[in-house]
């Protein structure tokens, strides 16, 4: 079993940038953990509809949904150099799911530190994390935690992708 990143969504500032650091070395300005976010609240977020009228909205084409692990109708992502953040994809979703200021414009990559941490070390993402919201070590995915994507598991109340996550109901 390898070691997983474990993202705690209460404990995750809601807007804005997270202010986490991350070591990704393509560009030192890299923002791997707020893209991180992004794709992991489209994942428990996003109602998944069949027809996905945020991705026939968009006018740059930016919106794609993507098979997931699990049989549903897939996960959308959003093709960043593509998106000019107009927020048509928002005011389509007919559900509300899509909020424009998750949707930050400059693109950013986490590669999980995959092949550049030594034995025992931690990704910078988990020591700069003031607020607690990261950790990595060896977990089994049980209880209220959900493996959304390959090594990135989400702790989430119920444990389960499919029901609402509204900040109001989590406990601070």
């Amino acid at each position: 079993m390898s070691a997983k990143l474990i993202i705690d969504l209460a404990k995750c500032r809601l807007q804005g940038q997270s202010g986490v650091k991350c070591s990704y070395k393509h560009h030192p300005e890299n923002k791997g953990f707020d893209s991180l976010l992004e794709m992991v609240r489209f994942a428990l977020i996003c109602r998944r509809c069949e027809a996905a009228p945020c991705v026939n909205a968009c006018p740059q084409g930016a919106l794609e949904k993507v098979a997931s692990v699990s049989d549903d109708a897939g996960i959308l992502k959003r093709a960043n150099m593509l998106c000019t953040g107009c927020g048509t994809c928002a005011i389509a979703c007919p559900f509300g799911t899509i909020y424009t200021d998750l949707i930050p414009f400059p693109s950013s990559v986490c590669d999980r530190c995959e092949g550049r941490l030594a034995p025992e070390e931690k990704p910078l993402c988990v020591n700069t994390a003031g607020d607690g919201s990261i950790e990595y070590g060896q977990v089994s995915v049980e209880g209220d935690l959900v493996e959304v994507f390959e090594g990135i598991i989400v702790r989430v109340n119920g444990g389960t992708t499919w029901e609402p996550f509204l900040r109001d109901k989590v406990s601070k």
